[in-house]
């Protein structure tokens, strides 16, 4: 049975995205073991807290290396936490690695604004891409974080918001996206984005 794995490494918000994807009729899977990954047909990472906390929880779940090799083979999606642990590093409570799939690394938003940044904010898009085909520019989702990445290839950035500064929404390249933001909690433009990632894995509903 072809599935989306939903990565669990103690360390994410995960029926959130379940429960999403199974309103919208895909198959997919809570993933605790490297063959759940090999076998899904796409794999999501969520992510939720401090990224050194996230990083320690993965790599202690001994799903690293099929994380990685996910990321290189099939369409594979970060949220929040999860889009954050794709770069090379963040500042956040400490310096700390991260996954290195794309190069940059995660610092605090330099905002006046309150901290973090909760609620909904209007999409910026920069690059058009697979998930955020037939969205309309300004179509708002759900943020909460404190911390930002700073890509380091400006065409890995596929959108941005605005909160006070420029902060990066969503970054992709080629089968790997990230989302700053929840589109499990974004209504209908993010249960729109997470069809047309489903698609992409060509899993059946």
């Amino acid at each position: 049975m072809s599935y989306i794995a939903i990565v669990d490494y103690g360390a994410g918000n995960l029926m959130s995205v379940h429960n999403s994807l199974d309103f919208l009729g895909y198959e997919n899977k809570i993933a605790d073991t490297a063959e759940d990954l090999e076998r899904a047909a796409g794999v999501i990472l969520p992510g939720v807290g401090a990224f050194p906390d996230a990083m320690d929880a993965l790599h202690a779940s001994g799903l690293t290396g099929a994380v990685l090799e996910a990321a290189r083979e099939k369409p594979f999606l970060g949220i929040c936490l999860g889009m954050q642990m794709l770069f090379e590093g963040s500042d956040e409570v400490r310096p700390c690695a991260g996954l290195g799939l794309l190069p940059g690394r995660i610092t605090r938003i330099p905002t006046a604004l309150k901290l973090p940044q909760i609620g909904w904010n209007a999409l910026d898009i920069l690059r058009p891409n697979a998930m955020t085909a037939g969205l309309e520019n300004g179509a708002y989702v759900y943020f909460v974080h404190s911390f930002m990445a700073r890509p380091a290839a400006e065409d890995d950035l596929a959108a941005v918001t605005d909160y006070g500064v420029r902060v990066p929404a969503m970054v992709a390249r080629g089968n790997l996206f990230g989302c700053q933001f929840h589109p499990e909690k974004s209504g209908k433009v993010g249960l729109r984005m997470l069809q047309s990632f489903a698609k992409l894995t060509e899993v059946g509903k």
